[in-house]
């Protein structure tokens, strides 16, 4: 008798937890009651199959690769015939995606039916790991969640997760531009919009939680995940990240906020490495971001941070995960482990003495699912209660909170069934032309012009089109440039060359081509993007001093683990280009020829050099599969450029990788230190083919109390011959505070489309909660004294300028403050305005 046979059939009388009339709450306390103590512990657990279990099968491979892992399918070998021993895919020389076999093949797995004898709660990944199509990946979830709910005496279905920072991360899915694009958009509607595609996409083949978005501010540009992230103003992150989450969540899947917290500002950038920063920068830089995507989006998961903070692991981080994130947010939702982060406690960090240790202090301190395999949340949880090591009610609490999420999801009904959880094939498709279209909407609006120079645009009025273009530099015609290192093309099919890329991606030589049909178009590599060979400059320099134009595409290739110069465990020494870039440049430059330097990266590089000798530069935050025709279309001028900086572009590739966002001792010492750390291009900064300006500042009120909100507004006119848009931006100073404070911040923005001549007013309604701070007592207050107010179009361009009293008494606030800013477009708050709400314009 299996699973099946012993749920009521129709017309039978319904088992508490099968009935979606009752509460959510009433079902899961009903299913915990009839649960065993083995069964509750597995569904604290998950299951990568094929990283070293097969269903039906036993162990597998005892090693592990990881994210780029061969998963086995339903008939045991991927797209492209390779079978799981790698044969056709590691004989080739290429790489793992993911090498740490090694340490992670150390921790063992038990065979696939014992591993759900008594039930699951998460499957890894099953379309996510190796080539598979649609009607091969819907197949096999079919056939493991049937598995699941055969093997085991309760039969409640495992949930299925994927990554989907770029889009789902799949064979033949859309590529969407990588997150740090996403904030060069200053667009939370077009990123909202972007996630639900993503969502529904997912829904649509049977997964239930997608692990992303990425809430990681920037503080160190070595760091090689830049990509992942938004950008390095906590505003930013927080508007597009809660935007994400919205559009996620609107479809139906449960969004995974990554990584709480610290992760990002590891000393010297290297991944994984220790977090020395204090309480008060992780509490006003840092956690931002997550407290509104729970409180604001509604965000149900959130996973751990690799990293320790002041010596504290995040995943044993009780005072994190329980203190901070349940009782003073109020979260509700699950608490899943980035993968392995369990055994790390034990393995990397020294704090726990074995696996198991590992386990029982990740529970108890919050963590609630083990991904993504289950090593400390095994079976030897319930030996430990019922020794009297560990309360029972910490199972319980970990269980009911995944338990609600199956309920919500319509996984402990008595009708749901795997196969009606998913479409037919023939009804999917992962990279429709709608999805194509929101992918170069994305692109275009994303890539940042940061100097039209002499050069830019190719066809602008009064300049005859270019003759010859040589189109020069390693990623003028390699499209996965444009891709992050979670993009299936970069993740997963370096182990099957035989594949492509899965999807049409043009490169920027085949979109040049098509962009300017009647130029000629002449192509030279020059150089590799990561090796010093120079064997190339000679025939790109003969290219480029024949042409009227010279278009140098370079910069990143994104991989995993030291196989990019971006992405996952790819951190950098410093902010030079790659390999032999910069001389390539330095070349090309000494032809004379007018030259157009684009940069396609994950992260910022120090363009001083560069810029003093090109005729353009444009940087590109890694477009996704339509970044061809993107950055063509900019070159050429047909897209009216509207990206801006979500980091700072650095003059120089040394120490001096900080962000905007330092205190007084942060900027420019005048002389105090020997080195400038004034940016080249500030945060914000994007320049157009036409022009704007802001000006009429007015300011609601002149003094305000504490508890109190006053009205910033400004008049933004397109003074230019084009349509455009623009991104008005307002910061705040705190002129003296019991602490030091940034010399700016972002406080509110919003984009602005203008035709040539027309004007619009821009309001910020600004509460003082808005200028919260954490002080000396490790409180967060609203102060008293004076504000400056600075609004532009960037960090370092902010024309209008007026200053504001806060008066009465300190105030202590906590997660009930204001943590956004409203903003009106079209006249004053309180008229017949157009609000922009957070889903239209970044704000709510």
């Amino acid at each position: 008798m299996t699973a099946l046979d012993r749920i009521p059939a129709a017309g039978q009388d319904l088992r508490p937890w099968q009935d979606p009339a009752l509460p959510v709450a009433d079902r899961v306390e009903a299913l915990l009651a009839e649960m065993t103590l083995e069964e509750k512990v597995a569904q604290l657990g998950s299951l990568w199959v094929g990283n070293h279990t097969q269903a039906g099968d036993g162990p597998a491979d005892a090693s592990l690769d990881g994210p780029g892992a061969d998963s086995p399918g339903p008939d045991g070998t991927g797209l492209d015939g390779t079978g799981l021993d790698g044969t056709g895919s590691e004989a080739d020389g290429t790489p793992s995606v993911a090498p740490a076999q090694d340490t992670f093949g150390a921790f063992g797995a038990l065979p696939f039916e014992e591993a759900v004898r008594h039930g699951l709660g998460h499957l890894t990944r099953v379309f996510g790991s190796r080539p598979v199509t649609v009607s091969e990946g819907a197949a096999e979830l079919v056939r493991l969640q049937r598995s699941v709910i055969e093997g085991s005496r309760l039969g409640i279905p495992a949930l299925a997760h994927e990554e989907c920072l770029t889009g789902f991360t799949t064979y033949g899915a859309t590529v969407y531009p990588a997150a740090i694009a996403w904030g060069a958009t200053f667009d939370p509607e077009l990123v909202e919009r972007m996630a639900s595609a993503i969502g529904r996409d997912m829904r649509a083949v049977g997964v239930h939680q997608g692990l992303s978005p990425v809430l990681d501010v920037v503080r160190d540009y070595r760091w090689g995940r830049v990509e992942e992230t938004m950008g390095e103003d906590p505003y930013l992150v927080t508007m597009l990240g809660a935007a994400y989450v919205r559009g996620l969540e609107s479809a139906g899947i449960i969004a995974t906020l990554k990584h709480l917290a610290g992760y990002s500002a590891s000393r010297a950038a290297r991944n994984h490495g220790p977090v020395p920063m204090g309480r008060r920068e992780l509490m006003d830089l840092i956690l931002p971001p997550f407290e509104t995507a729970i409180t604001e989006a509604g965000a149900r998961s959130v996973m751990n941070s690799y990293s320790d903070v002041d010596g504290v692991p995040a995943a044993i981080d009780s005072w994190l995960l329980t203190d901070l994130l349940r009782e003073e947010w109020g979260f509700t939702g699950t608490v899943v482990s980035d993968y392995w982060a369990v055994p790390f406690l034990a393995t990397t960090h020294g704090v726990a003495a074995d696996t198991e240790d590992a386990g029982v202090q990740a529970l108890t301190a919050g963590l609630d699912v083990e991904l993504p395999d289950t090593r400390g949340f095994g079976r030897h949880l319930a030996e430990r209660v019922r020794r009297g090591e560990l309360p029972e009610s910490l199972v319980d609490r970990a269980a009911r909170r995944l338990l609600t999420q199956k309920a919500q999801l319509g996984l402990l009904d008595r009708d749901w069934t795997p196969e009606g959880s998913v479409a037919a094939a023939g009804e999917v498709d992962l990279d429709s032309p709608a999805n194509r279209a929101l992918a170069r909407e994305l692109a275009e609006r994303s890539v940042v012009l940061l100097d039209a120079g002499t050069a830019l645009p190719l066809l602008g009025e009064g300049r005859p089109a270019p003759r010859r273009v040589a189109v020069v530099g390693p990623g003028a015609a390699e499209p996965r440039t444009f891709m992050g290192c979670y993009a299936f093309p970069n993740h997963v099919l370096p182990r099957h060359p035989g594949l492509g890329l899965g999807i049409d991606a043009p490169s920027v030589l085949d979109a040049l081509r098509a962009e300017l049909p009647g130029t000629e178009i002449v192509h030279e590599r020059g150089c590799d993007i990561r090796d010093d060979d120079r064997s190339g400059f000679a025939a790109a320099t003969d290219a480029a001093r024949d042409a009227d134009v010279c278009v140098a595409v370079v910069g990143d290739l994104a991989g995993m683990f030291g196989q990019g110069t971006s992405g996952e465990g790819c951190d950098a020494e410093h902010l030079r280009l790659p390999g032999a870039q910069e001389d390539l440049l330095a070349a090309l430059a000494a032809t004379g020829t007018p030259l157009v330097v684009v940069v396609v990266s994950g992260r910022p590089y120090a363009m001083g050099d560069t810029h003093a000798r090109a005729a353009a530069l444009v940087q590109a935050f890694m477009p996704g599969e339509e970044g061809g025709g993107a950055i063509a279309g900019i070159l050429s001028g047909r897209v009216q450029p509207a990206g801006k900086l979500p980091v700072q572009i650095p003059r120089r590739p040394g120490g001096q990788p900080g962000t905007y966002l330092q205190p007084p001792l942060g900027t420019d010492s005048q002389g105090i230190s020997n080195l400038d750390p004034t940016p080249l291009f500030p945060f914000g900064h994007g320049a157009s083919y036409t022009t704007f300006d802001v000006g009429d500042l007015r300011v609601s009120d002149t003094e305000v109390p504490t508890d109190g909100e006053f009205t910033v507004s400004v008049r933004v006119r397109n003074t230019g011959g084009r349509a455009g848009e623009e991104v008005v931006q307002l910061y705040l100073r705190d002129v003296l505070a019991q602490v030091t404070r940034p010399v700016r911040q972002l406080t509110g923005f919003a984009r602005v489309r203008l035709e040539p001549g027309a004007s619009t007013e821009v309001s910020f309604r600004v509460h003082a909660d808005r200028t919260a701070f954490t002080g000396r007592d490790l409180r967060r207050i609203v102060e008293p004294g004076d504000l400056d107010i600075l609004v532009g179009t960037s960090a370092a361009d902010l024309p209008c300028r007026a200053g504001i009293r806060l008066t009465g008494p300190t105030r202590v606030v906590g997660h009930g403050r204001r943590l956004v800013t409203p903003v009106y477009v079209g006249s004053s708050p309180g008229s017949a305005a157009r609000r922009q709400e957070g889903r239209d314009a970044g704000q709510s």
